[in-house]
């Protein structure tokens, strides 16, 4: 077995840029050597480790099984020794450049990314954001890896994971202003709610919703004319038909001070929702992510 001491660490930087890029050219590029010398590096690992780690495919290279089982604690290990190497035990925001990754939601992101943005503005203008979909597979091994920075969920049940409270939110109705049924918030009543059409907007695609839960329990019932998967489009097209959509209280308002739009209450109970900022317990103390979490927190209560 080769101790830690018997191996070149730069080739272990080295090992992580051809997981990662699966490409030897852009692995090159990534640690800053030349492509030949990455080429040697990857003759020296592939000796190490007794396997061929990266294989020809028909679009590329493709990682073996061992190259595969290596990548995620190699990234952690590195992540680790990287902060040791530091030894950061401050932040100095203005002149950081680096690039923080956040899976957001495009409906919580119409709260969150314009304050943020104007933050970062003012404070750190060499950082960048990278919104990653809400619903990013395998969220829970991203952030622990480091590869993801935050994510805003609804609930983050994984070991590891801390959460603190984000956006706290309800739901209310929107319908076109000039709409031949509804002129105002008296005009939406139980009965006229069922006997319009609705959008739905299903994120997941999966069928029902809360909504017609909640219809359901009343012995009531509507009919969605429309299903879209995103938050945004689903306001666009009420603002030009008959349709009515039921969707966060903050995105409503948010909606109706740019489109031509009416926010009513909603006729029915609908439980009231807590969105959470989720991060790994990793990066509890590095101030790098805590000033994310407190900007982010910061822009959600603006």
């Amino acid at each position: 077995m080769t101790a830690l001491s018997e191996i070149n660490l730069n080739l272990l930087v080295a090992l992580a840029a051809l997981l990662e890029e699966a490409n030897v050219t852009r692995a090159a590029e990534r640690v800053g050597v030349t492509q030949s010398a990455m080429s040697h590096n990857l003759r020296q690992l592939r000796a190490h480790f007794g396997d061929r780690l990266l294989v020809r495919g028909p679009r590329g290279m493709l990682l073996t099984p061992r190259a595969e089982a290596l990548r995620g604690p190699l990234r952690r290990g590195l992540g680790e020794l990287e902060r040791v190497v530091r030894g950061q035990v401050s932040w100095a925001p203005a002149e950081e450049t680096r690039a923080f990754r956040v899976a957001i939601g495009d409906y919580v992101s119409v709260r969150l990314l314009p304050p943020l943005i104007e933050r970062l503005a003012r404070e750190a203008p060499g950082v960048d954001v990278d919104v990653r979909p809400g619903d990013i597979h395998d969220a829970a091994a991203r952030l622990e890896s480091g590869e993801l920075d935050a994510l805003v969920a609804l609930r983050a049940g994984a070991p590891g994971l801390r959460q603190r409270a984000l956006v706290s939110d309800g739901f209310a109705c929107l319908a076109r202003q000039g709409h031949p049924e509804i002129a105002g918030p008296d005009d939406l009543t139980l009965d006229r709610y069922c006997a319009v059409d609705h959008v739905l907007i299903a994120p997941t695609g999966a069928a029902g919703s809360f909504v017609d839960t909640a219809l359901a329990d009343l012995g009531r019932s509507r009919r969605v004319a429309l299903r879209v998967p995103y938050f945004l489009v689903a306001p666009l097209v009420v603002a030009r038909t008959d349709l009515v959509l039921t969707a966060p209280a903050l995105l409503a308002d948010e909606l109706a001070a740019h489109y031509p739009l009416q926010v009513l209450p909603a006729p029915l109970e609908l439980s009231a929702f807590t969105l959470r900022l989720v991060w790994h317990e990793r990066f509890d103390d590095d101030p790098a992510h805590r000033w994310l979490r407190d900007a982010l927190v910061a822009a959600a209560q603006g």
